[in-house]
C-alpha cells in the first residue's frame, strides 16, 4: 500500500483527484449532458434538418459521435430523426430562441474553462460575442466530422478527424478564455481531450452499442434517451478533465515562474504570496501592546 501511495503522489494523481473535486467534475459533467440535450441538441438538430446534402440528419451526428452500427444506430435513429416539416414549421423567433439557448451551453463550457485557468475576469459585452462563435464553431465542426463519413473512411478518415478535433480543443479554450491563457499551455489539454474521447469512442463501441439495443426493447425510446444522456455525461468529464490534467501537465513539466500556476479556488492573497507580503503593513506599537 506504501508503494501504490508513492506511486499515486508521484504521477500526480493525487493532486489531479483534489483539483478534481474541487472543480465539482462530475457535477459539471451532468450539467454539460443535461444543457447538451436540452439546450444544443434542438439547434443541432435544426442545423442538421437543414443540410442541402441531406445526409442523415442529427440521428447520424450522434450515430457517428458513438461510433454505433446495426440495430442500435436503428434504435438511436427511430428517436432522433425529425420530422420531415421540421424546417417549414421552424420561425425565424424559433432560430433565434434556440440560439438564446445554445449561448447558455456555451456559457457553461466557458464556465468550466475559467474554474481551471482562473483567468481574469472579461468584458461583459465581448462575452456573449465570443460564445456566439464558439458556438457556431461547434456545429461546424460536428457537421465537418460527419461529411467526411461520406467522403475518406479508414484511416485518413480518423487521421483528419483527430487532427480537426485537436485544432478545435485547442482553439476553443484560448478563444473562450480571452486570450488570456497561451497557446502553448493549452496544447497539453487538448491532447488529453482527444485522448479521452478516442477511449470514449471505443468505450461506447463495447458498453453502449449492446446497451442501446437493449433498453429500445425493454423501455422503448425513454432508454435511448438515457444511453444518450450517459454517453453526453462522459463527454462532459472528458472535456473538463482534458482541460484540467492539461494545467496539472503544464505544472508539473512546464515553466515553474508561469503565470498560470495558481491553485483552483484559492484566494487572491495566496496566489502571490510575495504580492501578500509587501501590502501587508507592520502593526503598530500600540497595536502590540493591546497584544
Amino acid at each position: 500500500m506504501r508503494r501504490v501511495r508513492a506511486v499515486w503522489q508521484g504521477l500526480g494523481l493525487a493532486e489531479l483527484n483534489r483539483r478534481g473535486r474541487e472543480l465539482e467534475l462530475l457535477h459539471r459533467a451532468m450539467g454539460f449532458a443535461t444543457l447538451a440535450l436540452v439546450t444544443l441538441a434542438p439547434l443541432l438538430i435544426v442545423v442538421a434538418a437543414a443540410d442541402p446534402l441531406g445526409h442523415g440528419g442529427f440521428a447520424l451526428w450522434l450515430v457517428d459521435g458513438m461510433d454505433l452500427s446495426g440495430r442500435s444506430a436503428r434504435a438511436l435513429t427511430d428517436v432522433f430523426t425529425p420530422p420531415r416539416k421540421v424546417i417549414g414549421t421552424t420561425s425565424a423567433l424559433s432560430v433565434a430562441l434556440l440560439a438564446l439557448f445554445g449561448l447558455s451551453f456555451a456559457s457553461s463550457v466557458q464556465n468550466g474553462y475559467e474554474h481551471v485557468w482562473r483567468p481574469t475576469d472579461a468584458p461583459w459585452h465581448r462575452i456573449w460575442r465570443r460564445q456566439l462563435v464558439w458556438l457556431v464553431m461547434l456545429m461546424g465542426y460536428l457537421y465537418a466530422q460527419v461529411q467526411t463519413r461520406n467522403v475518406l473512411a479508414g484511416t485518413p478518415r480518423i487521421l483528419l478527424s483527430m487532427a480537426a478535433g485537436l485544432l478545435f480543443f485547442w482553439w476553443g479554450p484560448h478563444f473562450l478564455l480571452n486570450r488570456q491563457v497561451p497557446w502553448r499551455y493549452l496544447l497539453p489539454g487538448a491532447l488529453a481531450t482527444m485522448a479521452g474521447l478516442v477511449g470514449l469512442r471505443w468505450f461506447s463501441y463495447l458498453v453502449f452499442t449492446p446497451l442501446l439495443v437493449t433498453n429500445a426493447v425493454s423501455y422503448g425510446p425513454v432508454g435511448t434517451v438515457l444511453v444518450v444522456e450517459s454517453w453526453l455525461v462522459g463527454v462532459g468529464f472528458v472535456l473538463y478533465g482534458g482541460a484540467l490534467l492539461g494545467r496539472l501537465l503544464c505544472e508539473r513539466f512546464g515553466d515553474p515562474g508561469a503565470a498560470f500556476r495558481t491553485e483552483p479556488g484559492a484566494p487572491e492573497a495566496a496566489r502571490d504570496p510575495v504580492t501578500a507580503a509587501e501590502q501587508e503593513e507592520p502593526p503598530t506599537r500600540s497595536e502590540q501592546d493591546k497584544v
